[in-house]
């Protein structure tokens, strides 16, 4: 398998702890890259040279690894407690998209998810006569 991670906002010594924690290649994404397009990060991943550390909202961002691979490193990443991360898989249309319009949609999803997750739990604690409806 040709998988890769790409990292972005994340500390020096949290990158060396991932790459010696997950399988597959490890490879920090900095500043510089931020106007290209996704597919010509990946294709140039090992070249990529600078810190990861510069965006104040941590991704992972895995390319072209299979479902078990990819529960391995979302379970290996939480592991480590290195704070709140997004994770992505690239896609046919992420790949062409501008990777700062990748890390703007992936943070507006994630305080979308939020939210939604924020409002279940809400609604799970209210209890009326109207709303009191269970599922059976």
């Amino acid at each position: 398998m040709s998988g890769k991670v790409l990292l972005v906002g994340f500390l020096p010594g949290e990158v060396e702890q991932l790459r010696k924690a997950v399988s597959v290649p490890v490879f920090e994404v900095p500043e510089y890259c931020r106007d290209w397009v996704v597919s010509e990060v990946v294709e140039k991943a090992e070249e990529l040279s600078g810190s990861s550390y510069w965006h104040l909202r941590k991704f992972v961002i895995m390319h072209d690894v299979d479902n078990e691979t990819l529960k391995g490193i979302i379970g290996t990443v939480k592991s480590l407690g290195l704070g709140r991360v997004i994770f992505a898989t690239t896609t046919e249309t992420s790949l062409t998209w501008k990777l700062e319009d990748l890390l703007n949609e992936l943070m507006a999803e994630d305080e979308y998810f939020k939210a939604a997750r924020w409002a279940r739990e809400e609604a799970k604690k209210r209890k009326g006569p109207f709303l009191d409806i269970e599922r059976k």
